[in-house]
This record gives C-alpha cells, structure tokens and sequence, in this order.
C-alpha cells in the first residue's frame, strides 16, 4: 500500500447490547471506519463483546477468583498485538453501554504492567471511540471513552471519536431502511461519514508514526525511573 498502512493492525470492540451483531446499530457505524482501514491494508478484526463470555470485576483472569470462564484473557492479547484499539458503544440514557464500561475496567486490570521499555503497558498504541444512538450524549460518551483510554496509555490522536445521532426519540436507527429513502439511515449523513473518515486515518497516521519510531519515546514515563529525569519533586511550586 502506497500509504505504509499495510503493517498495522486494528481491533475494534463492539459494545453493543444487542446479541446478534447482525442487528448492531453499533457495527454498522464501526464497519464504516473499518472499510477505511481494510482499503488501506490494516488488518482489522471487529469482536462482538456479547458474543464472549466476560466476567465483571479488577482482576486479568477471573477464573483464578473462582469464576467458571473468562473470555478476557484472550480478547487482550488480541488487543495487546494490535496497533489501534477502537471501542464502539451506543448510547443508553445518555452514556455508554455497560458492556463498554465492562472494557474499560477490563482493560483498567492491566494497565499496571509494563512494555519491554518499562512504560505502562498499552504504550505505543493508538485508540479512538464509535458512538451512535437515538438521543443526545455522543460527545459526552466520546470524552469518557477516550479519557479513559488515554489514562491506560493510548495516545490518542486529533479527531478520534465518530458519532450518528438520531432524531431524539424512538425512529429509525443507524442503518435501518426506512420505506421512501435511497440510502439506509444515516448512511447519507456527510457529518457522520467525514468524522468516521478522519478518525479512520488520523489512527491509521498516529499508529504508523509510533510504529516508525519504535513507540512512544522512553523518557520521563517509566513508573520506576521517574525519579532519574527532571521530576516534580525537584521544582519550586512557588
């Protein structure tokens, strides 16, 4: 690929609470920003998390603490071997779905281990965030989303959240045919289609500039050489 794209991996989650992922309003929007990434040859795989088994809870593997199976352990290696996390979520009363809070602590139970540069694990690593939904909250979802992967590590590029947004009230949600329309719902909307194409390749751009550079520089952020750098505990706070 013209673009040096072809070496990147994405993982997208989709934090839908439907079952079936062929009836995921969430998958729809999320499968417009992979398309993107497919034609530029990132190898994407897109993981339903209702499909998995996912025990709640602040622990990597929980069926050391008893809990008969836990899909996670395995979910996060496929994450940990990707360049670019995508989480995707609808909206429900106005926030993110419990299954992506679920991810989110998920991911929070490993963020203490380290890279092979002594860094935070998810280091080097690029996400953003997928939103749809009936009703107002999509940049609201986007901004804990994306705090919270930064937190972790992520870096996190310019423009990393993509969001449709239906009329307020039960209708048509994303991808729906409606009778009289050309296009399935939203699937026309240039707002939506710009923003989840500058998500799609500012992560494909940050993912290829950390990939070059051999991650994100090793310098002031290794949890235990803080004190071997200029720190805070050296400046006057005045």
């Amino acid at each position: 690929m013209p673009n040096g794209f072809a070496d990147l991996s994405a993982v997208f989650l989709n934090c839908s609470l439907e079952r079936d992922p062929a009836r995921s309003h969430t998958r729809r929007l999320i499968e417009r920003a992979a398309g993107v990434m497919r034609s530029e040859g990132v190898s994407v795989e897109v993981l339903h998390l209702l499909e998995h088994e996912i025990p709640a809870g602040m622990h990597k593997d929980l069926t050391e603490l008893g809990v008969e199976r836990d899909d996670w352990p395995a979910i996060q290696r496929t994450i940990l071997d990707a360049d670019i996390l995508v989480i995707g979520t609808p909206i429900w009363l106005g926030v993110k779905s419990s299954v992506a809070t679920l991810a989110i602590e998920r991911l929070y139970a490993y963020s203490g281990d380290r890279n092979e540069q002594g860094q935070y694990v998810y280091y080097g690593r690029t996400a953003g965030c997928v939103v749809t939904g009936n009703e107002d909250g999509a940049k609201g979802v986007a901004m804990e989303v994306l705090y919270a992967l930064q937190h972790i590590g992520y870096v996190v590029p310019p423009q990393a959240d993509c969001a449709w947004l239906g009329e307020a009230g039960p209708g048509p949600s994303y991808g729906d045919v409606v009778d009289g329309e050309d296009l399935p719902t939203g699937y026309g909307n240039d707002f939506t289609n710009r923003n989840t194409t500058i998500m799609a390749w500012n992560l494909m751009h940050a993912a290829k500039l950390l990939r070059d550079a051999g991650g994100f520089p090793a310098l002031g952020n290794q949890p235990d050489r803080w004190r071997d750098v200029a720190n805070a505990t050296q400046t006057d706070p005045g």
